[in-house]
């Protein structure tokens, strides 16, 4: 079988890294294409999964609106070419509509239910719709739901095996406490109009915390210059050794929330937006 997978935001590598190997060693082809957003295209190369990219999309909504016709007409070159027999993505309506124009089926992912613009742009070109049990919204007919989690795709003992010498990378040492703290881009469709942590309750936070342990931020943008001192320079792939390992977990982000909850983590999540599987 010919697949044709769209990756959009640097979890969605990790939610399909498992299938993508497990169905190439069973003779399965991919064809992958990814946006250009945070460590997406870097996580891919550590791992060594080809892919093409799509650029980085933007940030306003007239900016949205007009890269999607740049990157549907991009996927359907790509598509014509490969001539896939399925597309499978998280929630990408480029690939539902590119999977439309080939006549060709779309399996879709998604656990968010506030990314509401978002599920009415991919939700009327999928053939089936994939969510965890949990998820609070009906999607219709083709909503199928499994009891589990995304995350559970890469954190299961079968895929993770946690590793302490991400410690001697931090400079910690074994019995040191440290808290991670992530912060999140606010550019996405669905956080138009919404907030997390300010500035000033972030310094706060980390001098509260300075108290007790150690302080590492992961950002999606540029920290201010003041706060350069708390970035987690690590590669990427090393993330979830971090937040295993990390005593507490404090963060505007749903994704490294829920990894943390399932890695026995501690984790506090501050965000205006929820999701079911929250």
């Amino acid at each position: 079988m010919r697949i044709f997978l769209d990756i959009g935001h640097p979890a969605h590598v990790h939610y399909f890294k498992n299938l993508i190997k497990n169905l190439k060693n069973k003779g399965n082809q991919f064809l992958i294409t990814a946006r250009e957003k945070d460590v997406t295209h870097e996580l891919l190369n550590n791992y060594k999964i080809p892919y093409i990219s799509r650029g980085r999309g933007s940030n306003g909504l007239l900016g949205k609106f007009l890269y999607l016709f740049k990157a549907n007409y991009q996927l359907y070159k790509l598509g014509k070419k490969f001539k896939p027999d399925l597309f499978i993505s998280f929630a990408s309506p480029y690939a539902g509509h590119v999977a439309l124009f080939l006549r060709k089926p779309h399996i879709s992912f998604t656990d968010t239910e506030h990314a509401k613009l978002g599920i009415i742009s991919f939700l009327p070109f999928a053939s089936i719709v994939l969510t965890p049990k949990v998820f609070k919204i009906d999607l219709g007919k083709k909503h199928l739901k499994f009891n589990g989690y995304m995350e559970q795709c890469y954190l299961q003992e079968k895929y993770f095996s946690p590793s302490s010498k991400i410690l001697e990378q931090l400079e910690l040492r074994s019995e040191e406490k440290f808290a991670i703290i992530r912060l999140v881009s606010w550019n996405a469709s669905h956080d138009i109009g919404q907030s997390g942590i300010s500035q000033i309750i972030l310094e706060k936070l980390i001098n509260e915390i300075k108290k007790y342990s150690k302080v590492f931020i992961t950002s999606e943008s540029e920290l201010p210059q003041k706060l350069e001192k708390y970035k987690l320079h690590i590669n990427p792939t090393e993330i979830h050794n971090v937040l295993y390992f990390s005593n507490l977990f404090i963060g505007e982000g749903a994704t490294m929330a829920s990894e943390c909850a399932i890695l026995g983590t501690p984790s506090i999540y501050i965000n205006s937006l929820t999701a079911g599987t929250l």
